[in-house]
């Protein structure tokens, strides 16, 4: 049984409580605790390293070399090349192409050095030769321009000055005044007048009918609008006098005059009247600006 409170039978009914993490293990910390102690105990699998390849047995997977084929002719690889060198020269019809000379580069602006077909005469900067340049003829000398813009201002023109003839007036309206004479002249006759004019569908008064005229029909008679409504004045708030009432004032009935009591006035004993103490008077108080400039 503990020490101290309860025991395990009475808390949960058992013997003895079973530890809920381990089965009594000691706790093993799992700072700096490696993740495969395996690896790290007893003999580990040791490589014998990489190997490169070389011309020795050692860059191979087997120990001794095993041919592919049994009894294998040897082949020397150099000798193959330079026969199949051999059988192809003695295709060649003849010696093999050898340029004449390596590509020239060009020496400068102007230098053919390293062209093709050299220079052309077409392409030379030689000017052609020019025949002998005649100015033209200078131009007729005249008289300077007269001033003046013509209008008003006489010998300004090229040819002779216009004479002056005499301008009408009222030229126009001699000559229209002509025509209109002319034109009355070759007239024969009036002007054209027909006699057959129906005056019995027609007549100079468009507004005249020979049809009596319908009574004249009287207006509907107006109905009359009868006028809004106006409140004869605005409404009066209810006071001492009944101004807003519906009634007037009411009429004053006679109450019986009945005298109040008079109370009796409190007195101490010396049948003086009681007067409560005042209260606490205030005082003359110094302003906080007065007390800092004081200081």
């Amino acid at each position: 049984m503990p020490a101290e409170g309860k025991s395990d039978m009475d808390r949960i009914g058992l013997f003895s409580e079973m530890g809920y993490v381990t089965i009594g293990d000691k706790y093993v910390s799992h700072y700096m605790r490696p993740f495969n102690e395996a690896a790290s105990k007893n003999r580990q699998m040791l490589p014998g390293g990489t190997k490169t390849l070389s011309a020795l047995q050692a860059g191979y997977f087997e120990p001794q070399f095993v041919r592919i084929f049994d009894g294998e002719a040897y082949s020397n690889p150099v000798q193959l090349r330079r026969r199949y060198r051999l059988a192809e020269s003695k295709k060649n019809l003849g010696k093999a192409f050898l340029p004449s000379n390596g590509d020239k580069l060009p020496c400068g602006l102007g230098s053919y050095y390293g062209t093709i077909g050299g220079s052309y005469a077409y392409f030379s900067p030689q000017l052609k030769a020019k025949e002998r340049y005649i100015p033209p003829g200078k131009n007729f000398y005249t008289n300077p321009g007269k001033k003046g813009t013509g209008y008003g201002y006489a010998n300004l023109t090229i040819g002779e000055q216009y004479p002056h003839e005499p301008d009408g007036y009222e030229e126009e309206r001699i000559n229209a005044k002509k025509a209109q004479e002319e034109h009355k002249r070759l007239v024969k006759g009036g002007p054209f007048k027909l006699n057959l004019y129906p005056q019995e569908y027609f007549d100079m008064n468009p507004y005249f009918n020979d049809k009596p005229l319908p009574p004249v029909k009287k207006p509907p008679p107006e109905k009359p609008i009868a006028p809004p409504f106006k409140p004869s004045s605005p409404a009066k708030k209810s006071g001492g006098m009944k101004g807003g009432t519906f009634d007037p004032y009411p009429s004053h009935s006679a109450d019986p005059y009945v005298i109040k009591k008079c109370k009796a006035v409190t007195t101490n004993k010396e049948r003086q009247i009681f007067h409560p103490p005042p209260g606490p008077k205030s005082r003359p108080v110094t302003s906080i600006i007065t007390l800092n400039v004081t200081r």
